[in-house]
């Protein structure tokens, strides 16, 4: 997938819409691009109020953002590296949301609270989505959902064996997305 323009992405819906959110070049970043945030959140439904929504390995912070936008009643974004986290907290700054300084797999274990929407786009290199998985189905709401974005190597029949249900997927270039919930 091609790195946006000039580090930036654009909220596509919802009050922000149209806004562009600047970030650093940051190794392994791969903002999610507009046409599959547009299928996601089609998929959601446009409007997330009274939802609370977790944005786990935010990067750019397109999906939270994206979440903010569409009036999610709180949207936490957790990203470990500084210089991500600092273009986050800016644009957290004017948008919303709140900013989290931390490795992804360790929030989770916290006392973080329960999640009605979480996404997870993890570096792709790292192989991060069974432990990511495991971990969020411990703080997802019962009724909850997960947005996942993974290299391909996930077929539906292992999420199935790990209790996941597919309700959606897609794929647009080397990502392959879909949207979970418990089986």
């Amino acid at each position: 997938m091609a790195q946006p323009a000039n580090n930036q992405v654009r909220i596509i819906g919802g009050t922000h819409r149209g806004r562009k959110l600047h970030f650093d070049a940051v190794l392994g970043l791969r903002p999610t691009p507009d046409r599959v945030r547009e299928t996601l959140f089609n998929w959601l439904g446009q409007r997330l109020y009274e939802r609370r929504c977790l944005d786990l390995f935010a990067g750019s912070g397109a999906l939270g953002f994206e979440a903010v936008s569409r009036g999610a009643a709180e949207v936490v974004l957790v990203e470990r590296d500084a210089r991500a986290c600092a273009a986050l907290e800016k644009n957290a700054a004017v948008l919303g949301g709140r900013v989290v300084r931390a490795d992804g797999l360790t929030y989770l274990k916290g006392d973080t609270g329960m999640f009605d929407v979480i996404f997870i786009d993890p570096p792709f290199a790292e192989g991060l989505w069974d432990k990511a998985l495991a971990l969020a189905a411990t703080r997802l709401a019962a009724e909850g959902k997960i947005y996942l974005e993974h290299d391909g190597s996930l077929s539906n029949a292992a999420l199935a064996a790990e209790g996941w249900r597919v309700l959606r997927e897609g794929r647009a270039g080397q990502s392959h997305f879909c949207l979970l919930e418990r089986a």
